[in-house]
């Protein structure tokens, strides 16, 4: 394994960007490789046998290109495929999940916690297990926000709709007083000002995405798998359909301008 080679980050889609942008930021010398599964996109409403053979299938892939690292960028993954792929790794995988969990616990004054999330995310109870797993006490209050994902790719980021959809989501957690709320879904950092908005000033937002980007970035640096060139840093963006429409989406999402998109026939 050498330095140089690229940081491999996936997603069923577009979601995933949030976590690139956040790596761009925290790791900026790092060669990255996204895969946005556009052909087959959403995931969170599919079985979990569907999803891990999309996982795996992507992994391979990544794995191909001489990745030294791997980041499941989908909490949909993350929740139900994440055992499968570091079966079948070579090398490290980091995923969203457990990244944010251990960004809620190590806030002292965590105690009451909100996850949102899609339907699978959520009724795989995945967080919940993670978070319990670093932190027994913490009390953990769900909500799947179906409508989300949909709204943020509309680009309906502070529109009336999306935030009459966000009390509506967000008024059951809410009502058992958090004091944290995880945003699940790599999509949901583009609504972070107006979900902290109605939560309120009091209530803490994880960002998964910004949490993972702190956790790659401390691993290179311990384990010395970082690229020290200084060089400007290489960016591929594959997906399996629709690159023009990723391409106008996905500079939302990263805040900059996308550069060409590989389209990958399977």
């Amino acid at each position: 394994m050498k330095n140089y080679q690229s940081i491999g980050v996936f997603d069923s889609g577009i979601g995933g960007l949030t976590v690139v942008r956040a790596l761009m930021e925290r790791a900026p010398f790092e060669n990255i490789v996204y895969f946005g599964d556009t052909a087959r996109v959403p995931y969170g409403i599919k079985s979990t046998e569907t999803i891990t053979q999309y996982a795996t299938q992507i992994t391979k892939f990544l794995l191909q290109q001489e990745v030294k690292l791997l980041i499941i960028a989908c909490n949909t993954i993350a929740a139900v495929a994440c055992e499968a792929v570091v079966s079948m790794s070579p090398v490290p995988v980091l995923d969203v999940i457990d990244a944010g969990a251990r960004n809620v616990v190590a806030d002292a004054g965590a105690r009451v916690v909100g996850i949102i999330g899609t339907p699978a995310t959520i009724n795989s109870n995945a967080y919940a297990r993670a978070i319990n797993r670093y932190a027994p006490y913490m009390k953990i209050f769900s909500q799947a926000c179906p409508l989300f994902v949909p709204l943020v790719e509309e680009g309906w980021l502070d529109h009336p709709v999306t935030r009459l959809t966000a009390q509506e989501y967000l008024n059951p957690v809410l009502a058992e007083h958090i004091d944290t709320l995880v945003l699940g879904c790599t999509h949901y950092p583009l609504l972070k000002a107006l979900l902290q908005n109605v939560a309120g000033p009091d209530i803490r937002l994880v960002d998964s995405a910004e949490a993972m980007a702190d956790i790659t970035a401390s691993l290179l640096q311990e384990t010395g798998m970082n690229n020290p060139s200084g060089l400007p840093p290489s960016y591929r963006f594959c997906v399996t359909d629709v690159p023009l429409r990723f391409q106008a989406i996905g500079e939302r999402f990263l805040g900059r301008a996308l550069p060409n998109v590989e389209l990958v026939k399977w």
